[in-house]
Formats: structure tokens, sequence, C-alpha cells
């Protein structure tokens, strides 16, 4: 389990791992704790500089933009001085590659940042995008699109299989500057461009994963208008054809400053968003995918993808990072591996049907059971479900998150309490009654075996589960006998009336 999964990342001393991403749109410094399958930044600033806005019509970056990046990157460099960076990876994208200035603009850039920069081309920009995705999702399949200030990546991939890559000059700020900021303008420019990608029939009935700043904004203002309980864009998933129905009323709007999370916008964000939303529309008509998922990853976390090894990439990203969290919050990391365990015989013939993906997400439910445990004991339930609804999780989507959030709500809340927070109804009415059902089943389990052992390893592992005839019986050597009691039984009365058998404690 452990060579899938990974073990506590802290005890491997990681280095930390500087990304400087010089994008048409934006200039950003992300440091990670480590190039490790599930990465946590450290720091994460960014800087919307402009530098594409005027490629277009002129050819050259534009001067102020120059002079803001500058200055950008000389602040990155002593951020990463101070995280002690000792690896800084820096690239440049559409903009600098293909501005008249681009060489001139490198040579100050790498003075002022202190480490070399690479100008990536369109087809390498495409490929960290899609490892991007891999590093963010479990065994994806569908096509990626990276919508910058000066261009689009679009690449097609399949599981860690990457597939077709095409560049598309149609970028939020290249339209803009090529219509002269007239949105009526923007249809034939980005039809003629995606006319010329020969591949993206294969996107039909597959996953469509919108990367980049002004479509993550589209994902936002979704989640506004639908009141929809999460603000998590990594993951979440619109179907095609309300997508493109949203897309299509942001272009048409003509003012959109009185829509729910606008104003919250940066204001080249606002600038940019019909143009995005367009762009997102017309490929979208054109790929007619199964379902549009929002990514938070993309060339940055690719990068980082690249520089790991082979055993590292095969780790699970979704476990990966519950087994670091656990060995940095909760009691006993061992006790939190042995409660996967000891949960499978629940799942066993006649138990409830378990899918591999359900297998996984249970798993990842146990890592995490005990990371409240330091939380007043009225606010754990509470503390819990809104830390994994809003947590920074990758290798996992939206129902995957609900159901990890309910299940750690009830394991402290049990049945008794289930309505104490507003943020748990609204997240039980995003479950279906299968994983509603799972979520108080695993939360039961829980319970029960942390009632048991006290969070401490080496006693459950120590007692089973299994079904008999019409029961659930718990096996527990007499060496820990004392161990049983009024609290145990009623928390194993109840998981026992959960899978529908009798309850029955035995001390052997």
């Amino acid at each position: 389990m452990e060579r899938l999964f990974g073990t506590n990342r802290r005890a491997r001393e990681t280095e930390p791992v500087g990304v400087v991403d010089i994008g048409s749109n934006s200039v950003r410094l992300v440091v990670y704790e480590g190039a490790v399958r599930s990465p946590t930044p450290v720091c994460n600033e960014k800087v919307l500089c402009g530098l594409g806005r005027s490629i277009a019509s002129t050819g050259r970056l534009g001067t102020e933009a120059v002079e803001r990046t500058i200055a950008a990157l000389g602040r990155f460099r002593a951020i990463a001085r101070l995280l002690g960076v000792k690896h800084l990876h820096a690239f440049a994208t559409a903009a600098v590659r293909e501005a008249e200035d681009g060489k001139d603009f490198i040579t100050r850039a790498e003075k002022t940042l202190g480490t070399s920069i690479e100008v990536i081309s369109g087809e390498r920009e495409a490929r960290l995008v899609a490892q991007g995705i891999i590093m963010g999702f479990t065994n994806p399949d569908g096509i990626a699109g990276d919508l910058g200030g000066g261009s689009l990546e679009l690449i097609d991939i399949s599981a860690e299989e990457l597939k077709h890559a095409s560049t598309l000059p149609i970028g939020g700020l290249r339209l803009i500057d090529a219509t002269g900021n007239k949105i009526e303008k923007a249809q034939p420019l980005i039809d003629a461009a995606i006319a010329e990608v020969p591949w993206l029939a294969v996107g039909a009935g597959r996953t469509f994963f919108p990367v980049g700043g002004s479509w993550r904004a589209i994902a936002r203002l979704h989640m506004e208008q639908t009141r929809y309980p999460l603000h998590v864009t990594h993951g979440y998933s619109i179907p095609t054809a309300e997508a493109i129905a949203f897309c299509e009323f942001l272009r048409k709007t003509k003012k959109l400053t009185g829509l729910a999370g606008f104003s919250l916008l940066p204001k080249i964000r606002r600038e940019v968003l019909p143009f995005a939303a367009f762009a997102l529309e017309r490929l979208l008509r054109t790929l007619n995918p199964s379902e549009v998922m929002f990514s938070a990853f993309g060339v940055r976390e690719g990068l980082i993808y690249s520089l790991l090894p082979a055993h590292e990439r095969q780790l699970d990203p979704l476990l990966s990072f519950c087994a670091e969290y656990a060995g940095l919050r909760s009691r006993s990391v061992e006790q939190a591996w042995e409660l996967c365990k000891w949960t499978d015989p629940l799942f066993d013939p006649p138990g409830p049907k378990e899918t591999p993906e359900e297998r996984r997400l249970r798993y990842a439910a146990c890592l995490i059971s005990d990371i409240a445990w330091r939380e007043h004991p009225d606010y754990r339930g509470e503390q819990s479900l809104n830390l994994l609804a809003h947590a920074g999780l990758s290798g996992i989507d939206h129902q995957g998150r609900v159901f990890m959030a309910l299940a750690i709500f009830f394991r402290h809340v049990g049945a008794s309490q289930e309505h104490a927070a507003d943020l748990s109804e609204r997240l039980k009415a995003l479950a279906s009654k299968r994983s509603l059902k799972r979520a108080r089943i695993v939360a039961a389990a829980i319970r029960t075996a942390h009632t048991l052992s006290i969070g401490t390893p080496g006693v459950i592992d120590k007692t089973s589960l299994a079904y008999e005839s019409d029961k659930l019986v718990l096996t527990i050597p007499k060496s820990y006998a004392a161990l049983d009691g009024e609290r145990l039984r009623r928390r194993f009365e109840i998981l026992a009336q959960l899978v529908e058998k009798q309850p029955e404690i035995r001390l052997k």
C-alpha cells in the first residue's frame, strides 16, 4: 500500500522548488514544498503585467508591461532567496517567443531573476499542460486546453500518453488587440484558428479540461450564478450544453458589472472575460465533449511533474496528499493506514458493493479521519467539513470531495447531529443517495475504530470485522477486552444498522 500511495513526505526532507511563469497576461512565482506527486505551494504570487497586449498589432512587448514584469521578477528573486529555493525554474510563453524584442527582454529578465529562462515552444507548452492535468487528475482522458493571453494550447491526453498537440493564436489579449476590443469581430479569428486543427474530432464524448486564469474565472462566475456551495475550481464540472450557454451569455451581455462575483475579478480579467468565453464557446461547439472539467493544474504543475522520477509519478495524488496530511495533523499515520485495511471487510460480500474509485475515496477518508483531533470537540465536525470541502486536493472531482467532507463530518458529529452545519446540508444536496449512504457507513466504521483504538496504532489491526449470516461481527482479542464497553457497543450497533446486519462483539 505504501509503495502505491507514498509515506509521510516530511520524513524525506524535500527541498523547495520554485517555478517562474512569464506568460502573455500574468507573471507568476510558485514555490512548492518539494518536487513530489502532490505538491503544496508555500508561496503563490502573480502580477498581471499584460506582456502580450500589443503583440498582434505591433509585434513588440509593451514598454510599461516589460517594466512591470522586470520589477516583479526582482521581487520573485528575493522571495526565492528568503525561502531557500536552490532550484528556480523559469520559462516564458507565447508573447516572449513571438515578440521582435523578445530576446532583449530575456537578457534583462535573466539578469534580474538570476537564473536562465527557457522560452518554450507551443508544443512544449502544450505537453507541460498535459502533464499538469496528469498531475491533478487520476487517469485523465480527454482534451486539455490552456488559454493564455497570447495563445491557446490544445493537447489530447489518454492516461499518461500524450498524443496530438496544437498551438492556436487566439489568446485573450491577442483577440482584444486584433479586434480593437470589438467582440463581434472575434468569431472569424477564433473559427479560422480552430479550423486549422485537424484532429479535434477525437474530443467528441470525452472530457474537456480548461486551463488558465480566464477560463477559471468563468468557472467561478458560474458557481456564483448557480449558488454552488463549493468555491474550488479544480475538478468543477459543467455539462457541455450548460457551459456553452453560459459562455454565450457572458459574451452577449453588454454590462457584466452587476453579475455576482464579476467585480471581484482583477480588471484585466474582466476585460478579457468576454473573449475568453467566446473562445471556449466556439471550441466546445467543435469538440462536443461529454463534460467540461476545470483544472487549477497547468503548465507549472506540469513542469514539476516532469522533474519527478518514474516511481513518484506512479503514486496516487489524492492518497499521497492524505497520507502526508495525516503525518502532519493526525495522532498516528500508522493507525490511519490500519484503518484502511480494517474497513475492507465491510465491503466484501454480502456487504455494500464498492467500485475501485469508491475504495480509493474510502482510503482517503480513513487517512485524514483524525486530522481534527486537536480542535475543540464541539467543532471538530464543522472544522473538518470546511477544511476538506475547500482543501487543495488533487486527483479528485467534486463528487469525491463532497463524499470525503461528509464522511469526516459524520465521523465527528454522528447521526444525531447531522444538521449541525449549514454547509453540510448544502453538500448533502450535491451527493447521490449512494454516496451519502456510503459516507455514513464509512463514518460509522471510523467512529467505531477510533473508539476502540483512541487513535493509537497496533490495536485495530489485532481485531477483525466479518459478516456471518445476518450478523456483522467484531472480534476483539482478550488482551484488549477491557476496551469493550457501552460507548463502543453503541457506535458498533449504528454501523451494523447501516449495513443492515445485527451487531455482535466477540471476545477471544
